[in-house]
């Protein structure tokens, strides 16, 4: 069997590692126990975290025990990283109720039996340190010269780095020692904006235990022109479904750029490498193929067989007829709303296409909204019953944003 380290390295999932060469060996002879941090910053996971999950499930099919760390302490105070301004502070009652939601989700996807998977919350031990015994024990080792050369903090200096932020590097490294101590926890992996934090922990446990520690850092989901993917006008691609639906999540995935299918199929699919590179081959047309492969394979990791398969029929279902509509995002509107005609205006903002009735005009303006694939140009434009089909009417922004609306008798 190959070694995992090999195959995150073909995969494309490894940035950095602090020891290469150790850890591949370390990962081929022994079963390694090691951690990766999730702050409950939202109330759910988003494709950022999938791409954490997939690596996880990689290592955990070869043989290692991943450590699922919540981070309702370090949320308390907030990551700087990638970020220009201070996040928003949340109370501690909303960090515990997104760590349970997060705890949940994980055990969709990790293999818990038997002790193959651990899941913990470093509230349980940095909300009841000393503070000034925690900055004998932790901060005499960190150099403040040496963390304002980080990354993390080095970008936010220019706008102003709270003395709060500041001490994150120091608790997300208190973790490292923490798990390696009570659990032989030896490697923390993370995304590779991480990496100065990871380090951090790195350098810790190696400086108060003499012992042996690792940093490993993954690819973050960028697109070819090294933008972060997720996200859409509507905002974020969630992993809940009631946030964003198993349709809108494979129409996503099916939507992607031709130039990041085939990173994205390596990524986030377990399809066999030699399928990974026939399918990202592909050209012309053939390319819809392989997005039609990635957003499936990734909808059934998420949601599951039965909802990957409604998706793909929903999908098809705008290019054909006679095909099941029932996964396609849509509104309910009653008879007696739509007998003496609403406005397009109305209908687009009561859908939730568009936020605003200057945006609804601007892209009619742009011919960017359609009816019943018809487009409109004019934005006084009234919509009745006519226009309806069995009770149907298909709105579409763009070439690949559609929304039904379906007409209901419910007149109270």
């Amino acid at each position: 069997m190959n070694n995992v380290y090999d195959v995150l390295i073909e995969r494309g999932y490894i940035e950095q590692a602090s020891h290469p060469e150790e850890i591949k060996e370390i990962l081929a002879k022994e079963k390694v126990t090691f951690y990766i941090g999730f702050d409950p910053t939202a109330e759910s996971l988003h494709i950022g975290h999938f791409l954490q999950i997939m690596v996880i499930k990689h290592m955990q099919a070869a043989g290692h025990q991943p450590i699922i760390l919540l981070g309702g302490g370090t949320t308390m105070v907030g990551d700087p990283t990638g970020k220009t301004d201070m996040r928003k502070m949340l109370t501690k009652k909303d960090i515990f109720a997104n760590a349970n939601k997060f705890g949940d989700y994980f055990k969709k996807y990790v293999d818990f039996s038997d002790n193959k998977a651990l899941i913990l919350n470093n509230a349980d031990w940095l909300l009841e340190l000393n503070y000034v015994d925690f900055l004998r024990e932790v901060g005499v080792h960190f150099s403040v010269n040496r963390m304002l050369t980080a990354e993390c903090y080095k970008s936010r200096l220019e706008k102003g780095l709270s003395f709060l932020e500041f001490n994150y590097m120091l608790m997300q490294s208190y973790d490292f020692l923490h798990l390696y101590r009570n659990y032989n926890c030896t490697m923390q992996f993370g995304g590779n904006d991480q990496w100065s934090n990871i380090l951090g922990g790195v350098d810790l446990v190696r400086r108060k235990e003499r012992g042996l520690s690792f940093a490993l850092t993954f690819a973050l989901l960028t697109n070819s022109d090294g933008k972060k993917m997720g996200k859409t006008e509507k905002g974020a691609i969630w992993l809940d479904a009631e946030k964003t639906s198993p349709y809108e999540f494979y129409q996503y995935w099916r939507n992607i750029e031709d130039g990041s299918i085939k990173k994205c199929l390596a990524l986030m699919t377990f399809l066999p490498m030699t399928e990974v590179n026939r399918l990202g081959n592909l050209e012309g047309a053939e390319i819809n193929k392989a997005k039609e492969v990635l957003a499936y394979e990734t909808t059934k990791i998420v949601h599951g067989e039965d909802e990957a398969n409604k998706a793909r029929e929903a999908s098809k279902a705008l290019f054909s007829k006679g095909t099941n509509m029932t996964d396609v995002p849509n509104t309910e509107i009653s008879t007696l709303e739509i007998n003496e005609g609403i406005s397009l205006l109305d209908l687009l903002l009561k859908t939730g296409l568009v936020a605003t009735k200057s945006e609804a005009r601007r892209l009619i303006k742009q011919n960017g909204i359609s009816v019943n694939d018809k487009k409109v140009s004019d934005p006084f434009r009234v919509v009745n019953t006519a226009d309806f089909n069995d009770n149907t009417l298909m709105l579409r922004k763009g070439k690949k944003v559609y929304h039904q609306v379906r007409l209901t008798n419910n007149d109270n």
